[in-house]
């Protein structure tokens, strides 16, 4: 039952970001140059990957996944918040705002799991040198990629199910420049609480186990070098594993700030910073931390760009 006092919404208005008018336009340009450095960074990835015969290794191939999900996980939100940024009326239709939820939890999520399988493959290369091909086989490799698009479909549409279930008052604002899913929870008329145990029992499961299963292979990992404690073996070690640890302190760090640390006064402005941080600039960064510090991917481009030299020779 609606009350008498409900419209239906038709429409959200998101605030955006709190950057004052005299701003917008400097903004504006960082935040579109910041998307297409995401959009091309991870594009060179997967194109490197899927071109150079010396890169279809299961660790490749799940960087190239993760490559995949940074792109589309920016593109999410990126080029409303861009649209909105130039328009009078930063508005979005509730089909829309639903749908931008969905692939905001489903690539959120899809990335959380990418990296379980990257901690896995270096925990089983470090630890299990001699068996890493007969471990991390292309059928394991391509299972748990699967496994990974498969759950995360189910989990994202659970949420986005039990969010088109609820009634929207005549309060349309949402204080965020997407369609975040506990600030449509707090706008909604209706009784929450489902949505609310939801997010705390699987969400909380989707974000804890990921995290303590990579926490658990790095620990594997370090007491594995520690026991052998060899000056070349530790380097490579943590030349392997620097990059994906890397990225999981940059993504599971912003989260867990934003989400587990209390907020204070201004927890717009810090839910929306932090939101900027695991949806902006961790895609963008990912590319510059695994190629600047990969010699296989520095090969790999010398290698595509030599062979792409030859027919102009010709």
């Amino acid at each position: 039952m609606t009350g008498r006092n409900q419209t239906v919404v038709s429409d959200f208005i998101l605030l955006g970001l709190p950057i004052r008018p005299e701003q917008q336009n400097l903004f504006y340009v960082l935040f579109l140059a910041m998307y297409l450095t995401t959009v091309l960074g991870n594009l060179l990835i997967i194109v490197l990957i899927r071109l150079d015969s010396h890169l279809h290794t299961p660790m490749y191939m799940l960087l190239s996944n993760l490559s995949f999900s940074d792109l589309c996980f920016s593109s999410v939100t990126m080029p409303k918040l861009l649209q909105n940024m130039q328009s009078q009326v930063p508005s979005i239709p509730y089909a829309g705002c639903l749908t931008q939820m969905y692939f905001f939890l489903f690539f959120a999520d899809l990335e959380s799991f990418l990296l379980v399988a990257m901690a896995y493959d270096r925990f089983v290369a470090i630890c299990f040198p001699l068996h890493y091909t007969t471990i991390m086989s292309p059928k394991l490799c391509l299972s748990l990629v699967v496994f990974s698009w498969v759950l995360t479909t189910f989990h994202a549409m659970l949420h986005t199910l039990l969010m088109a279930r609820l009634c929207f008052c005549e309060n349309n604002v949402i204080p965020h420049f997407f369609c975040d899913m506990s600030a449509l929870l707090k706008l909604s008329c209706s009784d929450t609480q489902i949505n609310e145990l939801v997010i705390l029992i699987i969400g909380g499961l989707i974000l804890v186990i990921p995290f303590l299963l990579i926490i658990m292979s790095y620990a594997r990992i370090i007491s594995s070098i520690l026991r052998v404690p060899s000056a070349r073996g530790i380097r490579k070690a943590f030349s392997t594993c620097g990059s994906h640890l890397t990225v999981v302190l940059l993504f599971y760090g912003t989260i867990f700030v934003l989400y587990l640390v209390p907020s204070s006064n201004n927890s717009t402005v810090k839910e929306t910073v932090m939101a900027m941080m695991y949806t902006v600039v961790t895609p963008m960064l990912n590319p510059f931390i695994y190629s600047l510090r990969n010699k296989d991917m520095k090969g790999a481009l010398l290698r595509v760009f030599s062979k792409r030299k030859i027919p102009f020779y010709l």
